[in-house]
């Protein structure tokens, strides 16, 4: 038995104590959370920038939990003994790396169960984790302020689907809204008579009703849970599409319907194999893409969207105040990085103000990218120099930062390449580049090359050497040198400052001040 005397005093409830009362913070402690579903138990240990934590740890175990509790009303004998296991081995694991005490849920299976609240007092005895049962209503709230931290401008549904059940939960404006919650995930529709008909009809009226409490004009719905990251890797396989990170990938309802008959037509064992799916998951697939296919149907989206970001972590947002919620993940993230890895930790910032001249009229949009990129141009500056440019578009394209599309995730890829590298013919990610038009593809080289030429023309204060302008009618890029510059300004420098130029369509022009 593991016990911590101050693991449930007064001020610990199922969100801990808060860990950003300090208007100064930037950096988050270890902090762990763990999910007792109906599926799988989870623990997730969080480190890093706060606002855009790392994953630190994270291991998951298909329990199992809730699998014939419709028929028997009880847990899973078996899935208690795994979920036993691993959460006495989650608490052990948090000890060691400094992250408990460990803030626990239990959701469907556990709160409907006859004998919930007794697996809740054997863990606690057995681990000495105290889990917290939270009603429907508020596991869909945790789920959808998992998705605002990952997307603070949501706006539409949040459905999130466990082995047992369905959250639903109206997100806009940074808050959550209506929510409600009902009994329909994979391991309840194992127990509905009529067969695949009978299935097909209960899933259509329990989604028919839910979409006349929560309305039919959300125009994206965010997908959360396991089984619709399954199925999205899937529509992933059908599409060839040329990445594989879940996080923000985009389906339209035909894209759906078109995976769910590919999902039919295919063999599930050679689906998994190629998709890398573990048995578990896979087995529940063609009823949750049942369920998927009816909920476009019954709530008619434009969009749906997958989020990696659910229930975890939503108690992790659950403590931050609300200045901490509203700074731009991605700029914390890669912040964090730029301390964490560059060289000279602040340059992203002069290097910004040196190129930003530029860049004069890109929309807000586009500026939050050219600063991430700027924090981030020299991060990779240990990988070999053979492959130093690739590793900046992999880290990129692949990393775990979130409110990052993947058309923006390409585009600061690109930029990031073509900050180490003038040309990107003949690579092996151009299916990657795909994923921007033309003129994206440009926009992205123009800033990787102006940060190539500003991060080695002065490699601690560009703007004390130089000022860049891009003057119209015809196109000029202008260099004024000041004093200190005209000393910088070397063959190398006077070459990567041709090929800006080069790039922009614009006739270079070089004076002194």
């Amino acid at each position: 038995m593991i016990a911590d005397p101050e693991a449930h005093s007064d001020d610990w409830d199922p969100f801990g104590r808060s860990l950003f009362d300090d208007p100064s913070v930037r950096a988050l402690s270890r902090v762990g959370v763990v999910d007792v579903g109906s599926n799988s138990v989870r623990m997730v240990v969080f480190d890093g920038a706060a606002r855009s934590p790392a994953y630190f740890y994270n291991e998951k175990v298909m329990a199992g939990l809730g699998q014939g509790m419709a028929e028997t009303g009880k847990l899973n004998p078996r899935g208690r003994e795994r979920a036993l296991a691993a959460l006495l081995r989650f608490s052990l694991l948090a000890r060691s790396m400094g992250a408990a005490p460990l803030s626990c849920v239990a959701t469907a299976a556990v709160r409907d169960a006859k004998d919930g609240q007794a697996f809740v007092q054997q863990v606690e005895k057995q681990t000495g984790l105290k889990l917290w049962i939270i009603d429907g209503q508020e596991e869909a709230r945790l789920s959808a302020q998992g998705v605002l931290l990952g997307w603070p401008g949501a706006e539409g549904l949040v459905c999130d689907m466990g082995g047992n059940s369905m959250e639903l939960a109206v997100v806009a404006k940074g808050k959550v809204h209506a929510r409600i919650s009902a009994p329909i995930g994979p391991f309840q529709l194992q127990q509905v008579k009529g067969g695949a008909a009978g299935v097909t009809a209960h899933v259509a009226s329990v989604l028919e009703s839910l979409a006349e409490k929560m309305g039919r004009t959300h125009q994206r719905i965010y997908l959360v849970g396991g089984s619709w990251r399954a199925i999205a890797r899937l529509d992933m396989e059908r599409r060839r599409y040329p990445m594989t990170v879940l996080h923000e990938y985009r389906m339209s309802p035909e894209d759906v319907t078109k995976t769910v008959d590919w999902i039919g037509e295919n063999d599930i064992e050679g689906l998994r194999a190629r998709t890398g799916t573990s048995l578990a998951r896979m087995e529940l697939v063609p009823l949750a893409s049942l369920v998927l296919q009816q909920l476009v149907k019954s709530f008619a989206p434009q969009e749906l969207a997958v989020s990696s970001y659910g229930i975890r972590e939503g108690l992790l947002y659950e403590q931050m105040p609300e200045r901490l919620r509203r700074r731009d993940p991605l700029l914390e993230a890669c912040r964090h990085a730029e301390r964490a890895m560059a060289r000279t930790p602040g340059f992203g910032k002069k290097l910004c103000a040196f190129i930003l001249p530029l860049f004069a009229d890109a929309p807000p949009e586009r500026m939050r990218l050219i600063r991430a990129a700027c924090l981030l141009h020299d991060t990779t500056w240990r990988a070999h120099p053979d492959y130093r440019a690739e590793s900046c578009f992999d880290n990129v394209t692949r990393a775990n930062m979130a409110a990052l599309s993947h058309p923006e995730r390409v585009f600061l890829g690109l930029a990031l390449l073509h900050r180490y590298k003038n040309s990107r013919a003949g690579s092996n990610l151009a299916p990657i580049f795909g994923l921007l038009d033309e003129a994206q593809q440009r926009e992205a080289e123009v800033l990787g090359k102006a940060m190539r030429f500003g991060a080695m023309f002065s490699v601690n204060s560009p703007e004390d050497a130089g000022e860049l302008a891009l003057l119209r009618n015809p196109a000029r890029l202008q260099l004024a040198l000041s004093k200190r510059g005209e000393g910088l300004y070397g063959e190398v420098a006077e070459a990567r400052f041709l090929s800006l130029a080069a790039s922009m369509g614009a006739k270079p022009v070089v004076i002194k001040r």
